[in-house]
């Protein structure tokens, strides 16, 4: 292994998920720019792309432009980034493990390497949590990754034309989908698909859209984050679109064939997916003594850091107490962004002597899309309270909070640019990805 070291303060981000290549980005720029820290930012791929969207990109409809190049990000925000996947941790040295990276024909591309830090941040994300249900793992795809997502994308596609392409659709049966999960993720998938096959209906794929939408859930009811009224409504949309909802029904195996509930009940399913629960990765709940809870996420304090002054954890792998509430800061994409603006101001206060930041967070509301249907939510402040939204509002409000994002990583000047190329891109490309 290849040891790197260097005389400057070494901050390395371990995921360059929403809050990862917030971080780095901010770093870079402050810290990086002036050569008064090194910023090196380790991820497992190439590209990012934010999380709330990789239901868009299962379907199919994400533009490609909305990826990130890490390296291309690096280059412009001053901080350095490396392929690999972290796979151990020595905190009396101070140093991470990365694997080695190989291709597709299990050639090694790059060789395991060993990353010194002064300052580690962990920003790994979450994975599904199958809860040990027989069959999830080998017959269920996920939407954890972007290469889950885009996976999943090809998968979708290939099952369509194997299905209806040559054949007369009126025989056929039609091609099942079954989604377990009511939370945001499922709910947004299960709107971005009947959207998608319609299309493919509409470019001649198929004479009508004939693929049948299944959402089971344990709970009685979907979407647990908004209010009963706005969960309601949403079930009411979904129920008009053609979505079978199976509430109630806990699931208990996964087959090829199709799904069993606790209740006797077997979905027939041809695409399985999986959006039932988060945790962290098993390999984080023995990373070199570090406190960990059930679920894998590293416990830290109200500033961030864990059971080591050195290490700090933030977004989905992160299990931080909130204030004032019962449980822990919950995985959403504001949390993550919330926790990357104090940790930035923290490591600029630390280099410079000064003092951690306590970490607040601030719930601005749940906002869910069913793509071009509709999108609902509320909305959270000191000065309106709680206020329900839903139409035109919501989507606008919806689509900020990814302009957010675009800016903390791009600024104000770029994000125009790409808001308005996408623009232009939308009316002239196809609206849904078939390769």
């Amino acid at each position: 292994m290849t040891n790197i070291n260097n005389t400057k303060h070494q901050v390395v981000i371990v995921g360059g998920g929403a809050a990862g290549l917030e971080l780095a980005t901010r770093l870079g720029r402050k810290l990086g720019k002036n050569n008064l820290a090194e910023i090196t930012l380790i991820d497992a791929t190439t590209t990012h792309i934010w999380k709330p969207l990789l239901h868009e990109v299962a379907a199919g409809t994400l533009d490609e432009s909305e990826q990130v190049e890490y390296l291309a990000q690096a280059h412009r925000s001053h901080f350095r980034f490396r392929l690999g996947k972290m796979e151990g941790l020595n905190r009396p040295s101070k140093e991470i493990y990365v694997s080695p990276t190989f291709n597709d024909k299990g050639e090694e591309l790059i060789p395991g390497r060993t990353f010194a830090y002064d300052t580690l941040v962990m920003s790994v994300g979450s994975v599904s949590n199958t809860f040990n249900i027989k069959g999830v793992a080998e017959h269920c795809l996920f939407l954890d990754t972007t290469t889950q997502a885009f996976n999943f994308q090809k998968q979708l596609f290939e099952s369509y034309l194997k299905k209806y392409i040559g054949k007369d659709s009126t025989t056929v049966k039609p091609l099942a989908i079954a989604i377990v999960g009511a939370g945001a993720t499922g709910v947004e998938l299960s709107a971005q698909l009947h959207e998608v096959t319609n299309v493919l209906a509409i470019y001649g794929l198929n004479e009508q859209s004939n693929v049948k939408l299944t959402i089971i859930e344990a709970a009685t009811q979907l979407l647990p984050a908004l209010p009963d009224r706005l969960a309601l409504a949403t079930q009411q949309q979904l129920v008009k679109l053609g979505v079978d909802l199976k509430l109630g029904r806990r699931v208990v195996e996964v087959t090829p064939e199709g799904i069993h509930t606790h209740d006797g009940e077997f979905i027939e399913a041809d695409i399985k997916v999986w959006a039932a629960g988060i945790k962290a990765a098993d390999w984080m709940k023995n990373l070199d003594g570090l406190e960990t809870n059930h679920i894998n996420q590293l416990l830290v304090d109200t500033t961030l850091k864990t059971n080591d002054d050195h290490i700090f954890a933030m977004g989905d792998c992160a299990a931080c107490v909130w204030q004032g509430h019962k449980g822990n800061v919950p995985p959403r994409a504001q949390a993550a962004h919330q926790q990357a603006e104090t940790l930035y101001k923290s490591i600029c206060s630390r280099l410079q002597g000064g003092a951690l930041q306590p970490f607040t967070y601030y719930d601005y509301g749940s906002l869910v899309s069913l793509g071009k249907y509709t999108t609902v939510g509320n909305l959270m402040g000191n000065l309106m309270g709680t206020v329900s939204i839903g139409g035109f509002i919501a989507k606008v409000v919806y689509l900020s909070l990814y302009k957010m994002h675009q800016v903390a990583i791009h600024g104000y000047f770029r994000t125009a640019l790409l808001t308005l190329s996408n623009a232009f891109r939308r009316s002239a490309y196809i609206k849904i990805k078939m390769h």
